[in-house]
């Protein structure tokens, strides 16, 4: 999967050359309209940022099903860490641009993690490809323009100024993680590494991990009973670091 070893690589992706002048002139209703919808990477206001975070409590999923236009999933590299400001900015140019009926969805792929702090748990949202956004649309040069430029965005993942279409077995892989029935249970030690056991008839129990068991958010942990290691099998919440 070439384009999900982008995603995993973090690396920066060379921004294409800014639209020629004959290009904009084309585009002159859309840059009248962007002056209006544009919006730069400052802090929001209170109102702004409630209106981004309720938009963002919002469910996203992933249109897989058949069309008959020539629609695609495209991914756009961001700054990481502004993934939602930037869904929320190219959400308000779809909406004032008009491009509905280009441009479908903007999606920020997350999944959902359980951790241990402090003795507690809470669950969190992950993104799954941090610094990506998915965009399904089709690709026009008038939707090209509309989504590079929209504050944030530094480029579509593809072959120089040329965006590539996420292929429909990889567009797939990501629903799957997204839609993972157990959520990821996030730990942070490793084999041979000494914890503690918070949790369960063995609490404050310390151990090294002997096994972990990814796919079953299981660890092994030998803890010593009258002289003798012993081994205990417990969930990844049961357990932390000594």
């Amino acid at each position: 999967m070439a384009n999900e070893e982008e995603f995993n690589e973090q690396e920066n992706i060379e921004p294409e050359e800014p639209v020629s002048e004959a290009d904009a002139a084309s585009s002159e209703q859309l840059n009248a309209s962007e002056d209006e919808a544009s919006d730069d990477l400052a802090p929001s206001s209170s109102d702004e940022s409630a209106d981004i975070e309720e938009e963002s409590s919002a469910q996203h999923s992933i249109d897989i099903s058949e069309h008959d236009d020539d629609r695609a999933w495209y991914v756009i590299h961001c700054y990481s860490g502004y993934e939602k400001k930037v869904r929320y900015n190219l959400e308000q140019r779809i909406e004032t641009m008009g491009m509905k009926d280009r441009i479908f969805d903007v999606v920020i792929p997350t999944q959902e993690e359980i951790e241990v702090r402090e003795g507690k748990r809470r669950s969190i949202e992950r993104h799954v490809f941090p610094g990506y956004v998915l965009v399904n649309m089709i690709l026009t040069e008038e939707t090209w323009f509309v989504v590079r430029n929209t504050p944030g965005v530094t480029g579509f993942v593809g072959m120089g100024n040329d965006p590539t279409p996420l292929r429909p077995e990889e567009v797939q892989h990501i629903l799957k993680r997204m839609e993972a029935e157990a959520p990821h249970v996030k730990y942070s030690f490793r084999e041979g590494e000494r914890v503690r056991i918070i949790d369960g008839p063995f609490n404050d129990f310390q151990g090294h991990v002997s096994e972990i068991d990814v796919d079953r958010a299981k660890v092994v942990v030998m803890v010593n009973f009258f002289g003798r290691e012993t081994p205990v099998e417990l969930d990844f919440l049961q357990v932390e670091k000594a």
